[in-house]
Protein backbone atom coordinates (compact mmCIF):
# COMPACT_ATOMS: atom_id res chain seq x y z
CA UNK A 1 0.00 0.00 0.00
CA UNK A 2 3.10 2.60 0.77
CA UNK A 3 4.30 1.80 -2.29
CA UNK A 4 1.45 2.26 -4.12
CA UNK A 5 0.97 5.51 -2.25
CA UNK A 6 4.37 6.52 -2.99
CA UNK A 7 3.93 6.01 -6.81
CA UNK A 8 0.78 7.94 -6.75
CA UNK A 9 2.23 10.69 -5.35
CA UNK A 10 5.26 10.67 -7.27
CA UNK A 11 2.85 11.03 -10.68
CA UNK A 12 1.26 13.77 -9.06
CA UNK A 13 4.29 15.56 -8.59
CA UNK A 14 5.85 14.84 -11.97
CA UNK A 15 2.66 16.07 -14.25
CA UNK A 16 1.84 19.25 -11.64
CA UNK A 17 5.30 20.59 -11.10
CA UNK A 18 6.10 20.03 -15.19
CA UNK A 19 3.30 20.41 -17.14
CA UNK A 20 4.28 18.23 -19.92
CA UNK A 21 6.68 16.14 -18.43
CA UNK A 22 6.75 13.05 -16.78
CA UNK A 23 3.84 11.03 -15.63
CA UNK A 24 5.59 8.48 -13.53
CA UNK A 25 8.99 8.75 -11.50
CA UNK A 26 11.42 5.72 -10.51
CA UNK A 27 14.57 5.71 -8.63
CA UNK A 28 16.64 2.35 -9.50
CA UNK A 29 19.45 1.16 -8.37
CA UNK A 30 22.32 0.27 -9.93
CA UNK A 31 25.05 -1.94 -9.15
CA UNK A 32 28.71 -0.45 -10.27
CA UNK A 33 32.38 -0.83 -9.60
CA UNK A 34 34.95 2.33 -9.23
CA UNK A 35 38.09 1.47 -11.95
CA UNK A 36 40.99 4.25 -12.53
CA UNK A 37 41.43 4.96 -15.73
CA UNK A 38 44.73 2.57 -15.87
CA UNK A 39 41.87 -0.37 -14.59
CA UNK A 40 40.02 0.53 -17.75
CA UNK A 41 42.94 1.23 -20.06
CA UNK A 42 44.69 -2.75 -19.00
CA UNK A 43 41.36 -4.20 -18.96
CA UNK A 44 41.34 -4.86 -14.94
CA UNK A 45 38.15 -4.51 -13.75
CA UNK A 46 38.59 -5.65 -10.11
CA UNK A 47 37.11 -2.55 -8.48
CA UNK A 48 35.27 -1.58 -5.54
CA UNK A 49 31.90 -2.24 -5.54
CA UNK A 50 28.89 0.49 -5.03
CA UNK A 51 25.43 1.17 -5.64
CA UNK A 52 24.88 4.04 -7.18
CA UNK A 53 21.21 4.84 -8.35
CA UNK A 54 19.14 7.01 -10.56
CA UNK A 55 15.52 8.62 -11.61
CA UNK A 56 13.76 7.39 -14.12
CA UNK A 57 11.13 9.81 -15.26
CA UNK A 58 8.40 8.07 -17.92
CA UNK A 59 7.07 10.59 -19.69
CA UNK A 60 3.49 9.15 -20.80
CA UNK A 61 1.16 6.16 -19.38
CA UNK A 62 0.51 3.02 -20.75
CA UNK A 63 2.51 -0.55 -21.45
CA UNK A 64 4.73 0.89 -24.50
CA UNK A 65 8.53 0.99 -24.84
CA UNK A 66 9.76 4.57 -24.98
CA UNK A 67 13.15 5.77 -26.41
CA UNK A 68 15.38 6.56 -23.50
CA UNK A 69 18.35 8.74 -22.67
CA UNK A 70 20.70 8.40 -19.71
CA UNK A 71 21.88 11.48 -18.43
CA UNK A 72 25.01 11.79 -16.40
CA UNK A 73 26.19 14.88 -14.68
CA UNK A 74 29.34 17.00 -14.12
CA UNK A 75 31.87 17.51 -11.78
CA UNK A 76 29.45 19.58 -9.06
CA UNK A 77 26.89 16.66 -9.39
CA UNK A 78 22.94 16.85 -9.84
CA UNK A 79 21.72 20.44 -10.14
CA UNK A 80 19.05 22.06 -11.62
CA UNK A 81 20.21 21.41 -14.84
CA UNK A 82 19.35 18.20 -15.44
CA UNK A 83 15.27 18.62 -14.25
CA UNK A 84 15.40 21.54 -17.32
CA UNK A 85 17.00 18.69 -19.53
CA UNK A 86 14.49 16.09 -18.29
CA UNK A 87 11.58 17.85 -18.94
CA UNK A 88 12.58 19.27 -22.21
CA UNK A 89 13.05 15.69 -23.69
CA UNK A 90 10.27 14.18 -21.63
CA UNK A 91 7.83 16.62 -23.81
CA UNK A 92 8.76 14.89 -26.67
CA UNK A 93 8.19 11.49 -25.18
CA UNK A 94 11.87 10.59 -24.31
CA UNK A 95 11.84 8.77 -21.19
CA UNK A 96 14.98 10.06 -19.00
CA UNK A 97 17.41 8.42 -16.36
CA UNK A 98 19.22 11.30 -14.09
CA UNK A 99 21.85 9.45 -13.11
CA UNK A 100 23.80 10.36 -9.99
CA UNK A 101 27.32 8.71 -9.82
CA UNK A 102 28.62 10.76 -7.03
CA UNK A 103 26.26 10.21 -3.55
CA UNK A 104 26.56 6.31 -3.80
CA UNK A 105 29.97 7.18 -3.28
CA UNK A 106 30.01 9.23 -0.86
CA UNK A 107 31.04 12.65 -3.14
CA UNK A 108 29.86 15.49 -2.81
CA UNK A 109 31.49 17.41 -5.68
CA UNK A 110 34.85 16.71 -8.05
CA UNK A 111 35.34 20.58 -8.76
CA UNK A 112 38.53 21.31 -7.06
CA UNK A 113 39.38 17.59 -6.53
CA UNK A 114 38.90 15.18 -9.65
CA UNK A 115 41.11 12.77 -8.24
CA UNK A 116 37.70 11.36 -6.68
CA UNK A 117 36.52 9.42 -9.40
CA UNK A 118 38.36 9.52 -12.93
CA UNK A 119 36.83 10.58 -15.51
CA UNK A 120 36.91 7.22 -17.56
CA UNK A 121 35.35 5.69 -14.50
CA UNK A 122 32.28 6.83 -15.45
CA UNK A 123 32.21 5.38 -18.31
CA UNK A 124 31.44 2.18 -16.25
CA UNK A 125 28.59 3.77 -14.63
CA UNK A 126 27.32 4.70 -18.12
CA UNK A 127 27.25 1.23 -19.51
CA UNK A 128 26.19 -0.40 -16.16
CA UNK A 129 23.23 2.05 -16.12
CA UNK A 130 22.62 0.74 -19.76
CA UNK A 131 22.15 -2.97 -18.75
CA UNK A 132 19.82 -2.02 -16.02
CA UNK A 133 17.42 0.62 -18.32
CA UNK A 134 17.60 -2.19 -21.17
CA UNK A 135 15.75 -4.71 -19.13
CA UNK A 136 12.92 -2.08 -17.85
CA UNK A 137 9.63 -2.96 -19.28
CA UNK A 138 8.74 0.68 -19.91
CA UNK A 139 11.58 0.99 -22.28
CA UNK A 140 12.54 0.34 -25.55
CA UNK A 141 16.41 -1.63 -25.63
CA UNK A 142 17.26 -0.72 -28.94
CA UNK A 143 16.89 3.16 -28.38
CA UNK A 144 18.85 3.83 -25.25
CA UNK A 145 21.04 7.30 -25.80
CA UNK A 146 23.36 8.48 -23.67
CA UNK A 147 23.82 12.74 -23.22
CA UNK A 148 26.94 14.22 -20.43
CA UNK A 149 27.89 17.64 -19.08
CA UNK A 150 31.45 18.10 -18.45
CA UNK A 151 33.00 15.77 -16.99
CA UNK A 152 30.22 13.34 -17.16
CA UNK A 153 30.15 14.03 -21.25
CA UNK A 154 33.49 11.57 -21.38
CA UNK A 155 31.23 8.93 -20.43
CA UNK A 156 28.17 10.01 -22.99
CA UNK A 157 31.30 10.59 -25.61
CA UNK A 158 33.77 7.95 -25.06
CA UNK A 159 31.34 5.34 -24.34
CA UNK A 160 31.34 5.03 -28.15
CA UNK A 161 34.70 3.82 -27.97
CA UNK A 162 34.88 0.29 -29.76
CA UNK A 163 37.36 -1.18 -26.95
CA UNK A 164 35.57 0.39 -24.02
CA UNK A 165 31.98 -0.67 -25.13
CA UNK A 166 33.41 -4.56 -25.54
CA UNK A 167 35.55 -4.01 -22.42
CA UNK A 168 32.25 -2.58 -20.13
CA UNK A 169 29.44 -3.03 -22.10
CA UNK A 170 26.19 -4.98 -21.12
CA UNK A 171 25.36 -7.80 -23.35
CA UNK A 172 22.00 -6.90 -23.13
CA UNK A 173 22.66 -3.05 -25.44
CA UNK A 174 24.23 -0.93 -26.55
CA UNK A 175 23.68 3.31 -26.87
CA UNK A 176 22.10 4.05 -29.77
CA UNK A 177 23.64 7.90 -29.73
CA UNK A 178 26.53 9.36 -27.61
CA UNK A 179 25.93 13.46 -26.97
CA UNK A 180 28.24 15.63 -25.11
CA UNK A 181 28.04 19.26 -23.35
CA UNK A 182 31.68 20.71 -23.09
CA UNK A 183 33.35 17.81 -23.65
CA UNK A 184 37.10 17.26 -21.96
CA UNK A 185 38.41 15.60 -25.40
CA UNK A 186 42.36 16.44 -24.42
CA UNK A 187 42.87 12.29 -23.63
CA UNK A 188 43.97 10.84 -26.78
CA UNK A 189 43.97 6.98 -26.06
CA UNK A 190 44.61 4.48 -28.22
CA UNK A 191 42.13 3.36 -31.20
CA UNK A 192 39.80 6.17 -29.87
CA UNK A 193 39.23 6.51 -33.42
CA UNK A 194 37.47 3.04 -33.81
CA UNK A 195 34.07 3.54 -32.81
CA UNK A 196 30.72 1.66 -32.44
CA UNK A 197 29.02 3.65 -35.56
CA UNK A 198 26.34 5.18 -33.77
CA UNK A 199 26.06 9.06 -33.72
CA UNK A 200 28.11 11.06 -31.65
CA UNK A 201 27.35 15.01 -31.56
CA UNK A 202 29.15 17.32 -29.61
CA UNK A 203 28.38 20.77 -28.53
CA UNK A 204 30.71 23.32 -26.83
CA UNK A 205 31.05 27.15 -25.85
CA UNK A 206 33.72 28.37 -28.14
CA UNK A 207 34.92 30.49 -24.96
CA UNK A 208 35.01 27.78 -22.76
CA UNK A 209 37.74 28.65 -20.36
CA UNK A 210 37.14 25.32 -17.79
CA UNK A 211 37.10 22.79 -20.79
CA UNK A 212 38.76 24.08 -23.54
CA UNK A 213 37.17 23.72 -27.12
CA UNK A 214 40.32 22.91 -29.24
CA UNK A 215 41.16 19.40 -28.22
CA UNK A 216 37.52 18.85 -29.06
CA UNK A 217 37.96 20.07 -32.50
CA UNK A 218 40.75 17.67 -33.16
CA UNK A 219 38.99 14.91 -32.15
CA UNK A 220 36.22 15.16 -34.30
CA UNK A 221 38.61 15.71 -37.10
CA UNK A 222 39.88 12.60 -36.45
CA UNK A 223 37.10 10.57 -35.77
CA UNK A 224 35.53 12.32 -39.39
CA UNK A 225 38.78 11.07 -41.01
CA UNK A 226 38.20 7.35 -39.56
CA UNK A 227 34.56 7.62 -41.30
CA UNK A 228 32.85 8.40 -37.93
CA UNK A 229 28.97 9.67 -37.82
CA UNK A 230 30.18 12.85 -35.68
CA UNK A 231 29.69 16.95 -35.58
CA UNK A 232 30.96 19.64 -33.18
CA UNK A 233 28.11 22.29 -32.25
CA UNK A 234 29.89 25.70 -31.67
CA UNK A 235 28.53 28.39 -29.49
CA UNK A 236 29.64 31.44 -29.26
CA UNK A 237 29.67 33.54 -25.71
CA UNK A 238 28.79 30.75 -24.27
CA UNK A 239 31.23 29.92 -21.55
CA UNK A 240 31.17 26.49 -19.36
CA UNK A 241 27.38 25.31 -17.87
CA UNK A 242 25.87 27.71 -20.84
CA UNK A 243 22.83 25.31 -20.53
CA UNK A 244 22.48 26.18 -16.80
CA UNK A 245 19.72 28.75 -16.01
CA UNK A 246 21.55 28.74 -12.45
CA UNK A 247 23.96 31.49 -13.89
CA UNK A 248 21.91 34.02 -15.55
CA UNK A 249 24.68 35.64 -13.18
CA UNK A 250 28.39 34.71 -14.24
CA UNK A 251 30.49 33.27 -11.46
CA UNK A 252 33.78 33.04 -11.40
CA UNK A 253 35.09 29.09 -9.48
CA UNK A 254 38.00 30.41 -8.16
CA UNK A 255 39.48 27.18 -6.97
CA UNK A 256 38.38 25.01 -9.91
CA UNK A 257 40.64 22.62 -10.94
CA UNK A 258 41.05 22.65 -14.89
CA UNK A 259 43.30 20.67 -17.47
CA UNK A 260 42.20 23.14 -20.07
CA UNK A 261 46.27 23.77 -21.27
CA UNK A 262 47.07 19.95 -20.89
CA UNK A 263 46.91 17.94 -23.98
CA UNK A 264 47.72 14.21 -22.56
CA UNK A 265 47.83 10.53 -24.05
CA UNK A 266 47.57 6.72 -23.36
CA UNK A 267 50.93 5.72 -22.51
CA UNK A 268 52.34 2.53 -21.88
CA UNK A 269 50.72 -0.25 -19.20
CA UNK A 270 47.66 1.73 -18.99
CA UNK A 271 49.70 4.73 -17.55
CA UNK A 272 48.64 8.49 -18.78
CA UNK A 273 51.52 10.74 -19.55
CA UNK A 274 51.79 14.77 -20.77
CA UNK A 275 51.78 14.66 -24.35
CA UNK A 276 53.84 17.52 -24.62
CA UNK A 277 56.75 16.46 -21.89
CA UNK A 278 56.51 12.73 -22.35
CA UNK A 279 56.32 12.43 -18.72
CA UNK A 280 53.52 10.54 -16.36
CA UNK A 281 50.62 12.85 -16.09
CA UNK A 282 48.76 13.61 -12.96
CA UNK A 283 46.77 16.19 -11.35
CA UNK A 284 49.47 17.68 -10.16
CA UNK A 285 50.60 18.49 -13.38
CA UNK A 286 52.39 21.98 -14.28
CA UNK A 287 49.79 22.05 -16.75
CA UNK A 288 46.85 21.65 -14.55
CA UNK A 289 45.50 25.34 -13.48
CA UNK A 290 42.71 26.64 -10.62
CA UNK A 291 39.83 29.11 -11.89
CA UNK A 292 37.27 29.35 -14.50
CA UNK A 293 34.14 31.07 -15.41
CA UNK A 294 30.45 29.34 -15.55
CA UNK A 295 27.37 31.20 -17.17
CA UNK A 296 24.39 31.10 -18.67
CA UNK A 297 23.75 32.00 -22.62
CA UNK A 298 20.01 31.68 -23.57
CA UNK A 299 20.99 31.93 -27.13
CA UNK A 300 23.24 29.02 -26.94
CA UNK A 301 20.88 26.82 -24.28
CA UNK A 302 17.76 26.98 -26.66
CA UNK A 303 20.42 26.11 -29.64
CA UNK A 304 21.74 23.39 -28.28
CA UNK A 305 18.60 21.77 -26.67
CA UNK A 306 16.66 22.46 -30.26
CA UNK A 307 19.45 20.28 -31.91
CA UNK A 308 19.58 17.64 -29.53
CA UNK A 309 15.52 17.02 -29.68
CA UNK A 310 16.10 17.05 -33.56
CA UNK A 311 18.70 14.98 -33.37
CA UNK A 312 16.72 12.18 -31.07
CA UNK A 313 14.13 12.62 -33.04
CA UNK A 314 15.73 11.19 -36.05
CA UNK A 315 17.62 8.60 -33.94
CA UNK A 316 14.83 7.23 -32.40
CA UNK A 317 12.50 7.88 -35.36
CA UNK A 318 10.07 9.54 -33.59
CA UNK A 319 8.69 11.73 -35.87
CA UNK A 320 7.58 8.52 -38.57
Amino acid sequence: MTRLLLAFTLTLLGTAAHGQGFIRMEMIPVPTVTLSTRQILTGDLNGNAAIIAGELRIPKPGTDKLPAIIMVHGSGGLSASPDHWARELNSVGIAVFILDSFAGRGIVSTVTDQSQLDHLAMAVDAYRALGVLAAHPRVDPARIAVIGFSKGAVAAVYSANARFRQLLGPANAEFAAHIGLYTPCNTAYRDDDKVTGKPIRLHHGIPDDWVSIEPCRAYVARLKQAGADVALAEYPESYHAYDNPAYVKPLTVAQAQTSRNCSVREGDNGGIVNAKTGEPFTLDDACIERGAQVAYNEAGHKATVAAVKEFLAVTFKLKE
